[in-house]
């Protein structure tokens, strides 16, 4: 692979794009190349993007975050512990990763991708377009939409703080153990398909199930921007039926 050919790398995250040299280490963090928030829940020094004989690898060097990574379309999903490194083959790649009560999400864009992306036919069936085909119902889905709503209504990438159950039950006109309940089984039925990070130590679960939650559901596109009309109507129905 060429010099200007591995050059053509960019990282965009809030309406900012940064060029990745090929000869060096781009990092994000706290510090480094990309700066992108004063948040202490964030390492100093979390992803980096660097160049291997010509093969472009993201690797996670933080102690403690995970990140999620997938293709533009969602169909493809990889969970980065700390420690891992993936290589990035698609045209545009998707990480999304939470810190304390905040969520990114950032871009990296390749012009000389190793794949890229096909419309499926109709009667296509190659497995990863299945990977967001969760079954859901009405409660689940608005129950995970009112703790995505900040991440969607956001436009592109950024930065994102996630309301707390509390809030979230508040948005819907839910109590709190009704919210809890379906968050409960929201998050049982995706650990048993094979999702990380939902479960594990009683405080990790109960902490950042929240904000994995909403990792997942965008990247597998679980929810989207379309589905947000869902939540005032939630609202105006619970009302309704208090009446």
């Amino acid at each position: 692979m060429s010099a200007a050919v591995a050059d053509a790398l960019t990282v965009e995250f809030a309406g900012e794009s940064f060029a990745v040299a090929p000869d060096g280490a781009f990092t994000v963090g706290r510090e480094g190349d990309l700066a992108i928030d004063d948040n202490l829940f964030l390492h100093r020094q979390f992803l980096r993007i660097d160049n291997h004989d010509g093969l472009w690898l993201l690797s996670n060097v933080g102690a403690r975050l995970s990140a999620t990574v997938t293709d533009a379309g969602g169909r493809v999903q990889a969970w980065l512990a700390p420690g891992a490194r993936l290589p990035l083959v698609f045209e545009a790649t998707s990480v999304i990763f939470s810190a304390g009560p905040t969520t990114y999400e950032l871009t990296i864009h390749m012009a000389e991708p190793a794949f890229r992306e096909t419309a499926a036919g109709p009667g296509d069936d190659d497995g990863l377009s299945t990977i967001g085909d969760v079954p859901l119902t009405h409660s689940q889905r608005v129950m995970i939409l009112a703790l995505a709503e900040p991440v969607l209504r956001r436009e592109g990438t950024g930065m994102s703080e996630l309301p707390t159950s509390a809030q979230a039950a508040q948005r819907l006109g839910w109590t709190l153990t009704r919210f809890n309940r379906k968050l409960d089984n929201v998050c049982d039925k995706l650990d048993r398909m094979g999702v990380q990070g939902l479960r594990g130590g009683v405080r990790s679960y109960a902490t950042n199930r929240r904000v994995r939650l909403v990792e997942h559901a965008m990247a597998a596109r679980l929810v989207t921007r379309d589905d947000l009309p869902l939540l005032d109507l939630e609202r105006d129905n619970t009302a309704a039926d208090d009446d």
